[in-house]
């Protein structure tokens, strides 16, 4: 799921693939669902390539958004009231506490929350990939 979630930088936002070209890609703002062509020299990372520092080596940021779902019950996050009152580092730790708090930021905390809230508000409530290749696996077995 969060494959076809992209970062695009000096765009704000997340963008959805719709389709592959030649040197480019169609993507859609989750948000507005305006389409426009991301190409080759534009900086695009997919979401599910992502991972975050902790203490224990690199987290992938689909267990980090499950985690960060299941503390706020699936609510958004006033971000702009984190940031003001600087309890983003609070905030998170107590979402993941074994962050890496000297390779972890404050701007990536604010922009996973951030893409946290936008990914809610377009209804997703599970960001974690199941085990599809594994049923997929198990059910050929017993054919």
């Amino acid at each position: 799921m969060l494959r076809e979630i992209l970062a695009i930088t000096g765009k704000p936002g997340l963008f959805r693939i719709i389709s592959q070209g030649n040197k480019m890609l169609l993507v859609e703002d989750l948000k507005t669902k305006k389409r426009f062509p991301a190409h080759s020299r534009d900086k695009v990372v997919s979401l599910g390539d992502i991972a975050m520092y902790t203490d224990s080596g690199d987290k992938p940021l689909g267990e980090i958004l499950d985690l960060v779902y299941a503390h706020n019950e699936g609510k958004t996050i006033d971000v702009k009231k984190l940031v003001s009152e600087r309890g983003l580092r609070g905030e998170f730790e107590a979402v993941l506490p074994d962050f890496d708090k000297e390779r972890v930021y404050d701007n990536d905390i604010k922009k996973l929350f951030t893409w946290y809230n936008i990914l809610v508000e377009e209804g997703f409530n599970k960001f974690t990939e199941e085990e599809e290749s594994a049923d997929v696996e198990s059910e050929s077995a017993e054919a």
